[in-house]
């Protein structure tokens, strides 16, 4: 099926959207498929299931301000502002998840609707809602049903559905409460990938060897169990797990996936946050900043709001899929968040009986798989039968017929409470430290630090996830699913450490290992993989220098650009040559129009990090390996004896020189030949791509995507930019929020490109240049202060269905 571009009448929408309820009007001017949609100073819509009229005042920003008389009206106003907002985001979000993908784009997607059905939460619904608290059926029912009136809303309405639909020939669906939470897909998972990852470098190399690709933290060494034999992993047994896990992505012209090809490891996805007591700020309030960090995306995968109703008066970012806010303030407390990396998967292998592929050995004897027999539709033909496989461990994910082998991947996101973000809706209504360590002790995913601050001028930080308890084995690589190597239940929150107002005067997390020297993790073997500390030793470096700071001093540490690394690496670089000397004369920053920051990503990015693994590892090993860890790179740089053998500081010294001369001519070739002209962000450039833009002319692609802009730092920066091969900043934070705690509407906030996900709207791309330059907008809370700056308002009226 090619794109269509013809527009879809309001009967072909009627047929396939099954009826519509909630009539209601709006003053807009009416907007063409892919004109400029033109939104009047106010609106009204009729809303089948409100109880009572909400007032939706949406500020300059594009933050909607959503006033409901009761919660259960406040969040199916927030499912239908979501919808209004960002219907084909979060409608592709859910056919994804649920593996309904084929039913509107055709057979090529059978294999991820499959991948993705496997999963899918499949246990005691009773007990998943109650895992996040008493709100949480009703605020998943009530959103579903904010999100089914405007899809209704739109059956009437043609003229406003978003042109994704019409491009694609098909209609918004509407939303059951259950989907809100069963798909786990979308959430950061780990570590399944690297145990594979480590697996092949064993393979090649000895498991030793993959220190070069990962520093285990605390150090620790894995060894392979018995039965295993790492040469023996096929080369797709995780393509099934990575198609679940994946982006809808559509090839140029056609609807089909683009090929599945296994994956490298990449920086991974992390966050900044930091909360500091009053004493250290110019204020005497406690200030609480955040910048979470996902992939990009068009739109932006956060969404601002503000909830108020009685009993719940909170602002902040969620999914824009879900109801309630992830991180955020209450107007008592703040809260902001970063992935804390336990190890929540692990992969499994089994022997299958040879005359019945059907059983697998368990202990002394034979268990049998457990098959799940599901349809799936499909666009334009039959349905498809499909068989999906299960262990007691989880989901199948490949059978090795030849060697008579089955894989499953175990993960604690199937167990109930899992559904990634939804334990917020806990941390709304807490209104002191032990109301919220309370509210986090039974958080599931993804695993955080949280830190906190309050208008009492408190400050903490409680760390929470799901972990298993592993009996006998850490996790780092595949094991047997015979019986010896099983998970004896889960640590909670009561089982990790915490802080409250320590006497430094601040908490900073930025994804390190940073659970303290007392700690037990050798026992708990909770994870052993963390990200590299720069990024935190940089935040706690400023921090640490500023007594009196102030919510502008920590906007400007979000947009600090320093790397730690980068003035460790030069300090190792002999003094010989022009390339040698740029570097020698740098300060370390990252700016985008920075030169010397140009040569040094190439040099390390392209040069050094690749030339290190080469002369580490065998030819096999470095080709799993896309980039040293840098904590081991440093470590055999600093203390070559331990890596280069017989000459090491020689052979330390040549491999710098000989790999930074390549680098300066590659920069060169890239920048052209006068080095003065050299800027890191002609190369660095972020670019917020919609997943449609693959397949449409150049003239639409520009008008969907957002960028390119140019863009300074690197992974390990605190304004993080990891980029692609082709330097296309891939992933960082696309919302930062610094909140003055107990002042709120000085607090400040972005979201990137802008708070809307259609291309026709005013703040579709309206942030972007502000966040490119590290700007902010005023965070509102107070209702005369929003007042002053709203730009919209949209009364939601009570009505029923014609």
């Amino acid at each position: 099926m090619r794109f269509n571009t013809t527009r879809i009448s309001c009967a072909a929408i009627a047929t396939i959207a099954l009826g519509f309820a909630g009539c209601g009007a709006v003053s807009d001017t009416p907007a063409a498929a892919t004109g400029e949609l033109r939104p009047s100073a106010s609106a009204l819509y009729v809303v089948a299931g409100l109880q009572r009229p909400v007032e939706l005042l949406e500020d300059r920003w594009g933050v909607p301000h959503i006033y409901a008389r009761s919660t259960e009206d406040v969040f199916l106003a927030q499912g239908f502002n979501a919808a209004r907002e960002r219907l084909f985001q979060i409608d592709l979000w859910r056919r994804r998840g649920l593996g309904s993908l084929s039913g509107v784009f055709g057979a090529s997607y059978v294999p991820q609707d499959t991948a993705a059905r496997l999963f899918l939460y499949r246990g005691d619904m009773r007990r998943e809602w109650e895992s996040y608290g008493p709100e949480a059926r009703m605020a998943a029912t009530r959103f579903a049903a904010g999100v089914n009136a405007y899809v209704d809303w739109l059956g009437q309405h043609p003229e406003y559905l978003p042109e994704e639909f019409r491009m694609l020939g098909y209609a918004p669906s509407h939303w059951q409460p259950e989907d809100v939470v069963r798909i786990r897909s979308h959430g950061l998972t780990r570590n399944v990938t690297s145990e594979v990852a480590r697996s092949k470098v064993a393979c090649a190399a000895g498991v030793e060897a993959d220190q070069v690709r990962v520093h285990l933290e605390p150090e620790w060494h894995t060894t392979v169990p018995a039965g295993f034999d790492p040469c023996s992993l096929p080369p797709d047994v995780l393509r099934v797990f990575e198609l679940a896990t994946q982006p809808v992505t559509f090839d140029r012209a056609t609807l089909k996936p683009i090929a599945w090809r296994a994956t490298q490891d990449e920086a991974p996805e992390g966050s900044n946050n930091w909360a500091i007591a009053p004493a250290r700020t110019a204020t005497g309030r406690p200030i609480l900043a955040n910048d979470p960090h996902r992939k990009y995306a068009m739109p932006s995968q956060r969404y601002i709001a503000h909830l108020s109703a009685p009993g719940l008066d909170a602002i902040g970012a969620g999914e824009p899929s879900q109801p309630g806010l992830s991180m955020g303030h209450n107007g008592t407390i703040a809260f902001g968040l970063t992935v804390f990396y336990l190890d929540q998967e692990d992969l499994y292998f089994y022997e299958l009986d040879p005359n019945d592929h059907g059983r697998y050995r368990y202990g002394q004897g034979w268990e049998p798989l457990r098959t799940v027999k599901e349809s799936v539709p499909v666009a334009g033909e039959a349905p498809r039968d499909i068989e999906l496989r299960f262990t007691r461990h989880g989901p199948v994910v490949k059978i090795d017929e030849a060697r008579h082998r089955a894989y499953a991947v175990r993960t604690a996101w199937q167990e109930p409470g899992m559904s990634p973000y939804y334990g917020s809706l806990r941390l709304l209504r807490a209104r002191n430290f032990a109301e919220f360590k309370s509210a986090m002790r039974n958080w599931g995913a993804p695993t955080e630090n949280q830190a906190y601050a309050d208008v009492h001028g408190n400050i903490g930080w409680v760390p929470g996830g799901l972990a298993p308890k592993r009996r006998g084995y850490d996790g780092l690589v595949p094991v047997p699913g015979d019986g010896r190597y099983e998970w004896d239940g889960f640590y909670d929150g009561d089982d990790f450490p915490s802080a409250y107002n320590p006497p430094e005067g601040f908490i900073a997390t930025a994804n390190q290992m940073n659970l303290p020297p007392d700690y037990p993790y050798r026992e708990k073997k909770i994870g052993f993989e963390w990200v590299n500390p720069a990024r935190y030793q940089r935040i706690h470096e400023v921090l640490s220098a500023s007594p009196h700071a102030s919510v502008e001093d920590s906007i400007r540490l979000q947009s600090d650009q320093l790397s730690r690394p980068a003035l460790q690496l030069i300090a190792l670089l002999p003094h010989s040559g022009a390339a040698s000397a740029m570097l020698h004369a740098w300060d370390g920053i990252e700016r985008a129009d920075s030169a010397p920051a140009a040569l040094f990503e190439v040099w390390r990015k392209r040069h050094l990090g690749p030339a290190f693994v080469k002369a580490m590892l065998p030819p096999a090993a470095a080709s799993v390996v896309a980039q040293p860890d840098l904590a081991t790179l440093l470590d055999a740089l600093e203390h070559p004896q331990r890596w280069f053998g017989e000459d090491a500081p020689a052979k330390r010294d040549r491999l710098l020189s000989d790999t930074l001369d390549a680098a300066y001519a590659d920069t060169a070739r890239l920048l052209g030949a006068q080095a003065t002209e050299w800027k890191w962000g002609r190369l660095l450039h972020s670019v917020f791509q919609h997943p449609l833009s693959a397949g449409v002319d150049e003239a639409t692609r520009a008008r969907l995507n957002v960028g390119p802009l140019p863009r300074g730092g690197s992974e390990y920066t605190v304004n993080a930019s990891t980029y692609e091969k082709d330097f296309t900043h891939t992933a960082g934070a696309s919302f930062r929020m610094v909140l003055d705690v107990g002042h709120w509407d000085a607090s400040r906030a972005i979201n990137t490109p802008g708070q809307s996900g259609d291309a026709r709207a005013a703040h579709y791309r309206d942030l972007a240049e502000s966040w490119s330059a590290g700007g902010t907008f005023p965070l509102l809370y107070s209702r005369p202060a929003v007042e002053r700056n709203t730009e919209r308002r949209i009364l939601l009226q009570p009505g029923r269905a014609p």
